[in-house]
């Protein structure tokens, strides 16, 4: 029987970037903000941002979160509105902040924070609320022009978009010409992945200028830390992976678009819908990570997860437990979390990676039919 690992990370092999390797030795610039960094950030925002607003990279997402909220969140502020229905980055980048987590129920079509419920939350509490840090679930187009009146009206947002780099939709790429910020991860398991790595996106080039003085110690133009900062900095060698993989995305992403197309075409052949699975519903151009599948109510995903390991088959549930009930974040303000709890108990992550055949996908999804 044939294994199926939940992910095969497929970064890109050491002879695609020797001639970024090759520059590193000409400069012996080796971080700082090196010509290779800038030169990948110059390209990001050309070939994905259009040239609005501006970028900075990061060493990693999670780090990424810490200075968006750090530099946007209203002074007197004590909450950080999010979803319980994401990874534990998003609250824990929240606490580092010195923020208290506040959890929102998600809507259960598209999986993300219920939008009424931060207006109630907003309302209620006023300006206890220091910032919103929706994520973008498994790489889905946020409604941006609800959090662009957000941020109008005076409230922070940060959007954990960790999946989301180089997704598409009718205005472009996630978050362009959002003057809040995006924060986009690079770690080894992502579409563009890296080993470890970040990006921020803002169209407000102020808030990313600030982003990125607290990411180099907090540094003046004099080298004097004149505000709270650490070192975020990105490697000119990971700058180098960066822009090798830059070079190589778009057929990456062709890659993972085509086994997406498979899971979507052998759950209708399937009917696997009449039996109650779910896909993510969307229309945005997701160059998905893994595939987040519903198990029909009433079932619970840890069965499916046992069922599919019988069969040499790896699954995952992100995001099961959800934050709330994970030991650090249980004593965290909350709103009623019945969606959330529903879809924690039902999500379910099948395997996506770029050496997958039509096969592989048919035996994922043959192996989710209980005989």
């Amino acid at each position: 029987m044939k294994k199926i690992p939940f992910l095969r990370p497929n970064l890109v092999k050491h002879g695609t970037f020797l001639n970024y390797l090759s520059q590193i030795d000409q400069s012996r610039i080796y971080s700082n903000y090196g010509p290779l960094n800038t030169l990948f950030e110059n390209r990001i925002l050309n070939e994905h941002f259009g040239n609005i607003g501006d970028v900075t990279t990061v060493n990693n997402a999670t780090t990424g979160l810490m200075l968006a909220i750090s530099q946007c969140k209203r002074p007197n502020g004590i909450y950080a509105l999010m979803p319980s229905f994401t990874f534990s980055a998003t609250p824990l980048a929240a606490i580092w902040c010195g923020l208290e987590p506040y959890f929102i129920d998600i809507d259960p079509d598209d999986w993300c924070i219920n939008e009424q419920l931060i207006n109630e939350v907003l309302y209620k509490l006023g300006d206890k609320v220091a910032v919103v840090v929706p994520y973008a679930t498994f790489g889905i187009h946020l409604n941006i022009d609800y959090y662009q009146r957000l941020v109008a009206s005076g409230v922070p947002v940060v959007i954990d978009a960790a999946s989301s780099f180089g997704n598409t939709g009718k205005s472009g790429h996630f978050g362009k010409g959002f003057l809040g910020s995006v924060v986009f991860s690079f770690h080894a398991t992502k579409s563009f992945g890296l080993g470890e790595g970040g990006l921020i996106y803002s169209a407000n080039k102020n808030l990313i200028a600030s982003i990125r003085q607290a990411g180099n110690f907090g540094f003046s133009m004099k080298r004097e830390t004149t505000v709270q900062g650490l070192n975020s900095k990105m490697s000119e060698y990971t700058a180098a992976i960066a822009l090798s993989t830059l070079d190589a995305f778009p057929k990456k992403a062709k890659l993972r678009q085509q086994i997406r197309q498979w899971y979507v075409n052998k759950f209708n052949l399937l009917n696997l819908h009449n039996e109650g699975w779910t896909l993510q519903n969307t229309d945005d151009n997701i160059i998905y990570q893994f595939l987040p599948v519903l198990c029909p109510e009433g079932s619970r995903n840890l069965d499916y997860v046992n069922l599919l390991a019988h069969q040499q088959i790896e699954a995952r549930t992100y995001f099961s437990p959800a934050c709330h009930e994970q030991s650090l974040f249980q004593s965290y303000s909350h709103t009623a979390l019945s969606v959330t709890d529903n879809i924690a108990t039902r999500i379910l992550s099948l395997p996506v990676w770029e050496e997958m055949d039509e096969e592989d996908v048919t035996h994922v999804l043959r192996g989710l039919i209980k005989r």
